[in-house]
């Protein structure tokens, strides 16, 4: 199925000032412009800028660099408000540390095995960063550019637009990709990301979030106690190099069996082969409904201690957990908390790892005239 199939909801509805409660606390929503201030400078002068949103219970922050979402902040059950995205609280620990924190992922997320692949009946070679592998679009993938952003109020909506232009050529991959993607907060709370590309070769795309989540606060701790659901029947096995082997295989009666929501640890330390070679889950999940033409609920996140739930909607055909299992307590998040394995964890909604190796997988092929769009949305509740 070739991208320009893939039909979206093109925004969310304008409404007037209102009221919503989250966490039991009122809050007012008024489409209050984002607030623009300084973050960093890199090494060449080029000035990072932090955007900073707020509406219907929910605050966001987001850098010009790579995108990044710095700061999540949701309450509680009791109002209370903690930053639920593991980060830094400067640039060049992102620069120069950083495992994707919270950063917009292009060309193509997730693996590319060898980094190789044929369109048309040519060769591509792309940049190498993961082993043999070309993860998450090579060494100067779209988290380590700098983008433009335009901040915009629409109704009772907050939220920005961001900016960025990929060469023909750059990481190895064909066509002049031009990247949109929008976040917005809206007037309930939802955190809503909206992608949108066009490219003038054809050429392939996988677009996605890596905001590492902790429903508990940023440096609290293990997710293990976290309840997750995941509306999938089967899930993609992979290699020693965590490149699908192209099974489809069915969760039931394995650990990767979230039909019905369960705590991540209860299952995590099985001896499964494939829990063994990822250290944990990292692994994409085959979505019970496909691609569809609007956003439809896939996951639901619980922290029972404070009450927190994120769930999440995708058009997306598939979902990527991945547990925090390489994070080995040398990096350190605003709160002076060291990370350690399975303190934080990914959902990235997206099309299949290694697809364009894939014939049988959905395909992630864009040619010109075509526009690639999916969507995402995150709703917060306790």
């Amino acid at each position: 199925m070739e991208l320009n199939r893939r039909t979206v909801i093109a925004g969310a509805a304008a409404a007037g000032i209102a009221a919503t409660t989250l966490g039991g606390t009122a809050h007012a929503t008024g489409g209050r412009k984002p607030v623009k201030t300084l973050f960093g400078k890199l090494a060449d002068g080029t000035k990072v800028y932090s955007w900073s949103l707020e509406n219907g219970g929910t605050r966001l922050k987001v850098l010009s660099w790579g995108g990044v979402v710095q700061s999540l902040e949701i309450p509680d059950r009791r109002g209370r408000y903690a930053n639920v995205s593991a980060g830094f609280d400067n640039l060049e620990d992102y620069v120069a540390k950083t495992p994707y924190f919270g950063a917009l992922i292009g060309r193509y997320g997730n693996r590319i095995g060898k980094g190789k692949f044929t369109l048309d009946g040519k060769n591509y070679q792309l940049s190498v960063n993961d082993g043999e592998q070309s993860l998450h679009g090579g060494t100067q993938g779209f988290d380590k550019r700098v983008w433009d952003v335009e901040p915009f109020v629409k109704g009772s909506d907050v939220g920005l637009h961001l900016y960025y232009t990929s060469v023909d050529g750059e990481m190895g991959y064909p066509g002049t990709l031009k990247t949109k993607v929008t976040y917005t907060l809206t007037r309930h709370g939802e955190w809503r990301i909206d992608y949108e590309a066009t490219t003038d070769k054809a050429t392939v795309v996988n677009l996605t979030s890596h905001v590492y989540f902790n429903l508990a606060g940023e440096g609290s701790g293990t997710i293990e106690d976290h309840e997750l659901q995941i509306a999938a029947s089967r899930y993609t096995p992979t290699d020693a190099g965590l490149i699908p082997t192209g099974e489809l295989a069915k969760v039931a009666g394995t650990p990767f069996d979230f039909r019905k929501a369960k705590p991540i640890g209860r299952d995590i330390r099985v001896s499964h082969p494939q829990l063994v070679t990822a250290k944990g889950f990292d692994h994409n999940w085959v979505l019970d409904k496909g691609i569809t033409a609007r956003p439809e609920h896939v996951a639901t996140l619980r922290d029972p201690s404070s009450g927190r739930t994120m769930k999440i909607a995708t058009n997306e055909p598939g979902l990527q957990f991945y547990s925090g299992n390489f994070l080995d307590g040398t990096l350190t998040g605003p709160s002076g908390r060291t990370y350690r394995q399975g303190d934080a964890l990914c959902l990235e909604t997206q099309h299949f790892p290694d697809s364009p190796n894939k014939p049988k997988f959905p395909s992630t092929v864009l040619r010109p005239g075509q526009t690639y769009r999916t969507t995402t949305i995150h709703t917060f509740g306790c």
